[in-house]
């Protein structure tokens, strides 16, 4: 079992749901072939480097998740049949780049404990 992320930027037309919609879809082909999802992100909608397809904001989106390799080329197939895609990178995570995503997710966590714990106490 590997450990990949995958970043994936919809496009800016669609509706929170519709948005939504498609996160899970990928998610389903991720879980219908053997792979458990470790972390989503969703980013939400940020200005592109660059205009693509004369758009120049996009839904960005994050996932990890553990699998095997078969498993990429099947999700990269499914982001490109879908038109709502602007751009997806999907990368294998070295030992080193896996150590810090776990760092980022518990930070990230502690962070979400304390601005709840704040909001509890006013």
């Amino acid at each position: 079992m590997n450990h990949y992320e995958t970043v994936f930027i919809l496009t800016p037309v669609l509706s929170d749901q519709q948005m939504k919609e498609a996160v899970e879809k990928f998610e389903k082909v991720l879980t219908d072939n053997g792979a458990s999802i470790v972390n989503e992100e969703l980013w939400g909608l940020r200005k592109l480097a660059y205009p693509i397809q004369k758009k120049s904001t996009g839904f960005y989106n994050l996932v990890e998740f553990d699998g095997d390799s078969t498993i990429v080329k099947k999700l990269e197939t499914a982001f490109r049949r879908d038109e709502r895609v602007l751009r997806f990178l999907v990368f294998r995570l070295d030992k080193y780049a896996a150590e810090y995503a776990e760092k980022r997710r518990s930070r990230k966590a502690n962070t979400t404990t304390t601005i709840t714990e704040e909001v509890k106490e006013n």
